[in-house]
């Protein structure tokens, strides 16, 4: 099967909110695609339609070309997991399994050899509601990977795990992208996502903000900027400023053990940083290129389109009554819980 997931022009809509504005990617076979965005971007609705639970209003999503509903045999061809908590909670794991397994014709060996590769062997037969959020993701991933299928699509697959669950899912992930499956993650956890995924759909207010590799994203928003630790900062900005750059000051609780400031250059590259505060003797213990997390670059793509914003962190009750009598207050529309 082609395990490549095609997604065009979806529009959806809910009462007089709009979910789905034209929403348009692709998923392809032998890496993994992070999915993310704000709360109310459309992340779960998009995987509900791919999947065939809810119905577009307009446009397509086809699994290796096909309708998911149309295709005959779906849980080998497609695994999903977007809910951990959708079990029956008096049912054992591995009877849960099976009753899946038996669903789509396949055998209780097949189940045995999930439940190993999930880690599920010391629980396979306690009941899955005495289950932590972190076991029912892998019981949840081990019920989407019963029928071996080219595509897996995952709603927030790190959820409830610790440390150990956490690497362990990043190295799963990674392994299915490497023998040709096509897998589709949505998640917040920024910092999970970077060390596992190759390609990123970046999206908000129901369309694609990016589509684009994490290298390509990482590297853009890396670009022209510099880190400078310096124990002597207003020097360091005068010494900089004058030289065409722009600095940034972080603020004080950010400082080094040290002393040392932490500051953002942009404008000059880290060589003519160092020729700049040298000619001027200005003391600095580190110059290196920026390197940007995903979350950075996350943050400033989808700036404009958070739906959900919470009031900065500080304000007072003055601030609060300030606000609420001639300030506007935040947002409270949108697709909430989508």
């Amino acid at each position: 099967m082609d395990a490549t997931v095609e997604v065009s022009g979806l529009r959806k809509r809910f009462g007089g909110t709009v979910a789905l504005d034209g929403m348009t990617f692709s998923v392809r076979p032998g890496q993994v695609t992070g999915f993310v965005g704000p709360n109310g971007a459309g992340k779960s609705t998009t995987m509900r339609v791919i999947l065939g639970l809810d119905a577009a209003d307009e446009g397509e999503a086809l699994v290796g070309g096909q309708p998911y509903r149309s295709l005959r045999r779906p849980l080998s061809q497609v695994g999903s997991l977007l809910d951990a908590g959708a079990l029956q909670p008096s049912r054992r794991a591995r009877n849960h399994l099976l009753w899946l397994a038996h669903s789509q014709g396949l055998t209780a060996r097949r189940v045995d050899e999930i439940i190993e590769q999930a880690g599920l062997q010391a629980v396979a037969r306690r009941k899955a509601g005495g289950f932590s959020l972190g076991m029912r993701q892998r019981l949840g991933l081990a019920a989407a990977m019963l029928g071996d299928p080219a595509v897996l699509m995952l709603d927030e697959p790190f959820n409830g795990l610790d440390p150990e669950g956490i690497v362990w899912m990043r190295g799963f992930l990674r392994g299915l992208a490497a023998r040709g499956r096509a897998v589709l993650v949505s998640s917040h956890l920024m910092s999970e996502l970077q060390d596992t995924a190759d390609h990123l759909v970046i999206v908000g207010r129901g369309k694609v903000i990016a589509d684009t590799s994490m290298a390509a994203l990482l590297r853009t928003a890396s670009a022209g900027r510099v880190l400078l630790r310096t124990d002597a900062p207003q020097q360091a900005a005068a010494a900089l400023s004058a030289a065409g750059a722009s600095v940034t000051v972080a603020e004080a609780a950010t400082m080094t053990a040290g002393g040392a400031d932490t500051m953002t250059v942009s404008g000059l590259a880290a060589g003519d940083v160092v020729r700049a505060l040298s000619e001027h003797g200005v003391r600095f213990s580190e110059v290196a290129e920026h390197r940007a997390s995903l979350e950075e670059a996350y943050m400033e793509l989808t700036r404009e389109a958070v739906e959900f914003r919470a009031e900065p962190a500080g304000l007072g009750a003055a601030g609060a009554g300030a606000a609420d009598s001639g300030g506007s207050s935040p947002k409270a529309s949108g697709e909430a819980g989508r």
